[in-house]
């Protein structure tokens, strides 16, 4: 999507720089003097150049724009007495050149009183060009005016709508990593909670113990004996907790992995059941269940996800769809086979009697899963 968005704007942008260049081009080709012409075709085609310079700066995330910025307006004042006087007054050849720039001014600056302080130096440019040529002030104004707004109107209809689309994948983004942010803290602080009074206490018994081990060794091997208590408490705890994180909630995950997507910007649907799995059989679905929905978030343009839960003949059968094609993560190397790539699950499965099978119709692409 953001490949033919940024497509689809250049090709508006690209009309803009065709009218920089093609308009003014007709002074060039009009002017009888050869030495006059050429110095009008090189300060046209510098600003040409300069002003797609920074529409491509523009529309591209990874370049900045300040140095586009600065050949732009360094074009621009170069074009004034270089094509100004083209084939005048037969030919406009800078009120051309003033709609051009007053079209490109919301690209030079964010700022709105700026932007509309070279608009006006446009068209005051515009005008004063006129009177030096000798030509008519309100031909000049009117070309620079019409020309400049019609085509900010279309151009920067679409540069609008592509910063609005960089905006909401950076969100999309931002909120899958917000979910595993949560989830992360979610964990640290159960350990924390699970674990750190037991080591706190762990601590101060330890210092007891040591200084009493002079004083009183029979009150310090009683510490010694409370320490190993406590810590084997403290084991058992953690594995306990451990134990409950990796027992797997297959209708959990799915709600959570729904979640997750949802928060995206994937609408997700979630159908049907599986009823209750062993415990072996549910933590395979979980790990293929996450490993399709990193897919859709880092792999696709999805802009939907079904998940199809059902049971057939004693075997269930999960199906996950989405409209965006993604990657198997195999990469271009064999993986190993208990990797996260589909080419692993799939061996991994293999092992527990299941089989996987991924295909893609068009922009449809379906993870199919029984065991």
């Amino acid at each position: 999507m953001l490949r033919w968005a940024r497509i689809a704007t250049l090709a508006t942008l690209g009309m803009t720089v065709m009218a920089s260049l093609v308009m003014p081009g007709i002074g060039v080709l009009r002017e009888p003097d050869p030495l006059r012409a050429a110095l009008g075709g090189l300060g046209v085609t510098l600003f040409t150049a300069a002003q797609a310079a920074l529409f491509y700066a523009a529309i591209t995330p990874s370049v900045r724009g300040r140095v586009q910025r600065l050949l732009f307006a360094a074009a621009t004042v170069a074009s004034i007495p270089l094509a100004g006087p083209l084939a005048a007054p037969a030919w406009e050849t800078w009120a051309w050149i003033g709609g051009a720039v007053l079209a490109t001014a919301p690209l030079v600056t964010t700022r709105r009183w700026a932007t509309l302080a070279i608009m006006a130096a446009a068209t005051a440019t515009s005008a004063g060009v006129a009177l030096w040529v000798g030509d008519q002030v309100r031909l000049y104004v009117v070309i620079t005016l019409l020309l400049g707004l019609s085509t900010l109107a279309v151009s920067g209809l679409h540069v609008w709508l592509w910063n609005l689309l960089l905006e909401a994948h950076e969100g999309r983004a931002a909120q899958a990593r917000l979910a595993a942010a949560e989830e992360r803290l979610r964990f640290a602080r159960d350990v924390h909670d699970l674990l750190g009074h037991d080591l706190s206490v762990i601590a101060l018994k330890a210092e007891l113990a040591e200084r009493l081990i002079t004083l009183s060794p029979e009150r310090a091997a009683r510490e010694a004996a409370d320490l190993r208590r406590l810590a084997a408490t403290a084991l058992t705890d953690l594995r306990a907790a451990v134990h409950g994180y990796r027992e797997v909630d297959l209708p959990a995950q799915l709600a959570a992995v729904a979640q997750v997507l949802r928060s995206s910007g994937v609408r997700c649907t979630v159908d049907g059941t599986a009823g209750e799995l062993p415990r072996e059989s549910a933590a395979h679905l979980a790990v293929v269940l996450r490993e399709a929905s990193t897919n859709v978030l880092r792999h696709s343009k999805a802009a939907w996800c079904t998940i199809e839960m059902a049971r057939e003949a004693g075997r269930v059968r999960m199906t996950v769809t989405n409209d965006g094609a993604t990657n198997d993560g195999a990469g271009p190397s064999t993986p190993d086979r208990h990797s996260s790539g589909l080419r692993g699950l799939r061996d991994r499965l293999a092992e527990a009697g299941g089989t996987l099978r991924a295909r893609a119709e068009g922009d449809v692409f379906t993870l199919e899963v029984t065991l």
